[in-house]
């Protein structure tokens, strides 16, 4: 029995700022930080108190950030992993979020969208982005561990379920799953069937009500 515990990291910087995320390294907000340490006492309350628990994150400081409050509360080091980013946006990253609209080309709602280019100089594929993300699950899903905590992002969010449910890389042009920032996503792998769960998809119910901008 195998359970995955995937958090978006919580309210950053750039939220607020109203700048693209990306490959930024923004960081928490003071309402991130307190985000952080709920999501932290969440993850405890259901994971047993003597499993034993791998932590993954992303490497960028705001999911760095995130992963920290809950390695404090578990007595665990957090494996950290630049394949867990978010996508870039190239020379978009950090910049105000109109700038990346007025120029931002969306995929073809019919055609090639997994290589398509959005027209940003240094933007990742929707291709190269996914590639990134299975492969890291791929690394991770190898570890025998019962409990396992990912820290990343919204975005990637979708490739770590894809990835998860074993849906080919080729078929993912289409897939989303959207999630608030400083959410849970509940996966499990029964022992019998060995079938793969999402139980829950973006649960914030630990987290204060205020709402939170785009997550990225």
């Amino acid at each position: 029995m195998r359970t995955v515990y995937v958090v978006t990291h919580s309210q950053a910087t750039h939220h607020v700022e109203d700048v693209v995320g990306g490959w930024h390294d923004s960081q928490l907000t003071p309402t991130g930080i307190r985000a952080a340490a709920a999501i932290a006492r969440a993850l405890r309350d259901r994971i047993p108190q003597d499993a034993g628990v791998e932590l993954y994150a992303s490497d960028l400081r705001r999911t760095r950030q995130t992963a920290e409050a809950v390695a404090e509360l578990f007595g665990v080091d957090p494996v950290l992993d630049s394949r867990l980013r978010e996508k870039s946006y190239g020379v978009a990253g950090g910049r105000p979020q109109q700038w990346l609209d007025q120029r931002f080309v969306a995929p073809p709602a019919v055609g090639e969208r997994m290589e398509h280019d959005e027209g940003v100089q240094g933007a990742e594929t929707k291709a190269a982005w996914a590639r990134r993300v299975y492969a890291a699950m791929d690394d991770i899903l190898k570890r025998p561990c019962a409990h396992q905590i990912i820290v990343t992002h919204g975005g990637s969010l979708t490739f770590v379920v894809t990835a998860w449910i074993r849906m080919p890389l080729e078929t993912v042009g289409y897939a989303s799953f959207r999630a608030p920032s400083g959410s849970i996503t509940t996966l499990h792998e029964d022992d019998f069937f060995h079938n793969r769960q999402v139980m829950s998809l973006g649960d914030a119910r630990h987290l204060d009500p205020t709402p939170l901008r785009r997550p990225t």
